[in-house]
């Protein structure tokens, strides 16, 4: 089903160390609005999706999203390398760097965990793809305040690419309810 290619979807070499910055990438790592809920959004709805077309598209996404789980975990750790715990600690990093030293765990940029109530299924076509689209949305616009926060090329460049993908799936998405709304004669509400 899948075919996993050891490298990321982007390259990503950060150089320089910046905990304030990697602090704020989790939300994108572990946030309601963040890749690994999106990911797992997209892989559940897709069992509700009324045909082949709506299934193959969430999947392709929702292992996309994976992927950018794997590129904003690679960015924080590579923020994080070679920090002291009196810089963890003067970022604000503490709890997590408590828990986890400097593992990534699945939190947002406040240190809240990770939750299944972050992805929304209902089991009706029109809102999950409706909720989708917001979710891009929002995605979208964390990757926006997230690139206002740095003048770094190499955060920039892999916070783009990201950036870009999510008006893609919105794109993506958007076609599909379009599609299903012709199909099944439905006022686009």
């Amino acid at each position: 089903m899948w075919k996993y290619e050891k490298k990321l979807e982007y390259p990503i070499n950060i150089k320089n160390k910046d905990l304030k910055m990697a602090k704020a990438l989790l939300e994108q790592y572990g946030g309601p609005n963040g890749e690994f809920a999106a990911s797992l959004r997209y892989l559940n709805q897709r069992y509700t999706m009324p045909d082949e077309k709506g299934y193959a598209l969430l999947n392709d996404i929702g292992t996309e999203e994976l992927a950018h789980v794997e590129m904003i975990a690679t960015m924080v750790v590579q923020l994080m390398k070679g920090a002291s715990v009196e810089e963890l600690m003067a970022s604000g990093l503490t709890a997590q760097y408590v828990g986890h030293d400097h593992a990534i765990f699945p939190t947002d940029a406040n240190g809240v965990p990770f939750t299944s109530a972050y992805f929304a299924t209902t089991g009706d076509w029109n809102a999950d793809l409706t909720e989708d689209m917001a979710a891009e949305q929002k995605a979208r616009a964390v990757y926006e305040h997230l690139m206002d926060m740095t003048n770094d090329p190499d955060l920039l460049a892999p916070l783009s690419f990201l950036r870009q993908r999510e008006v893609v799936h919105f794109e993506r998405f958007k076609e599909l309810r379009d599609y299903y709304l012709k199909k099944f004669n439905q006022k686009n509400v």
